[in-house]
């Protein structure tokens, strides 16, 4: 998809020079307008990229700047100043410019370095926001599979989930779907742009779990050869998955408590406070109230992690849900194998399975 460039110059022949320029590049479709009012109309096409004169007679380009910037924040607007008026081209650069180029000095031979260099930077956005839609379509609500009374429940707290930033819990046997409805929550909610981090309890050495968790400073235990990032800092601004959340021992669930309700941590053998802002989500297969009543579960932490807990039922309690699965899963085979291709579940097949 060619990139859309604005050129907004009441100059209408300085205007048709630097689209007649631009234009050159296939890669580039040009628009011109010769006024402050008409670019404003035009906005909703959303360019790439805006040439915009500083000097114009109505709206000037200043004005313009500031609508672009509140407006359309992630478009990047190059001013084209006259040779007087440099100090202005400059303080367009504090109101969100991304550059300036001179009418006149520097105009043609700094033009083309500074299109390039911006839109090497749009094309860069745009892949991300492509990864970005390939991760949320994945992970998006709609992408658990079931219609169940019972995961119907599921969907109505997975929605309330994405929008609040409690600590959520996710209950369930396993092989129920936890991580994924961890990130189905992640990746709908206001902090889809930050990391998600996996921590999966259960695997880690209980002598490793605290290094795990927040991190270490070089030297501060055999073979701690370098500084390590815990799993905490690693999510700041996103969402740490706690799994099997059960598995934690009742020292590593005091230091865990204090970091929560803090928000802060230090690593292994440091002496630093560090700050981390990360929405936690925990999950296990096991009866937390129960384990707090054996003394194997800190109540205290118990209510810190489960001030929103999703409980997720297992499949013999989802009725014709497996079918939906059976149907999905038979999709994917096939369209992963070729050879299978044509091939359908016979009426016996969805009899055994049901």
């Amino acid at each position: 998809m060619p990139y859309r460039i604005f050129v907004v110059d009441d100059d209408e022949h300085y205007a048709r020079m630097l689209s007649y320029r631009l234009d050159k590049n296939p890669d580039y479709s040009v628009k011109v307008f010769n006024s402050g009012e008409e670019v404003l109309k035009g906005l909703s096409e959303k360019p790439d990229l805006i040439l915009l004169d500083i000097m114009m007679p109505g709206i000037d380009g200043i004005e313009v700047l500031t609508q672009v910037v509140s407006r359309y924040p992630g478009v990047p607007v190059i001013m084209v100043s006259a040779q007087g008026i440099i100090d202005t081209a400059v303080e367009s650069i504090k109101l969100g410019a991304y550059d300036y180029i001179t009418k006149g000095q520097d105009d043609l031979v700094k033009l083309d370095t500074v299109v390039k260099h911006v839109l090497e930077k749009v094309s860069m956005e745009r892949e991300l926001d492509t990864l970005r839609k390939e991760v949320t379509d994945k992970y998006k609500i709609k992408g658990l599979i079931g219609d169940s009374a019972a995961m119907q429940s599921v969907y109505h707290l997975v929605q309330k989930a994405v929008r609040g930033d409690l600590t959520v819990a996710i209950q369930g046997e396993s092989g129920t779907g936890k991580e994924l409805v961890a990130k189905a929550i992640h990746f709908n909610s206001n902090r889809k742009r930050g990391p998600f981090v996996v921590v999966n309890c259960a695997a880690i050495a209980r002598e490793l779990m605290e290094s795990e968790f927040f991190g270490h400073e070089k030297g501060s235990f055999t073979g701690a050869h370098a500084r390590k990032i815990g799993k905490f800092e690693q999510a700041d601004g996103g969402t740490i998955f706690l799994d099997e959340i059960g598995e934690l021992n009742l020292d590593l669930q005091a230091k865990l408590l204090r970091s929560l309700q803090e928000g802060e941590l230090q690593r292994v053998g440091g002496n630093e406070t560090i700050d981390f802002d990360a929405r936690v989500i925990s999950a296990t297969n096991q009866n937390v109230l129960q384990m707090i009543r054996d003394g194997k579960f800190r109540e205290d932490l118990y209510y810190r992690l489960f001030q929103y807990p999703i409980p997720l039922p297992p499949l013999r309690d989802r009725g014709q849900d497996i079918l939906l699965l059976t149907n999905f899963f038979f999709r994917e085979y096939t369209n992963e194998h070729p050879d299978f291709k044509g091939k359908t579940l016979s009426t016996e097949a969805r009899k055994a399975i049901t």
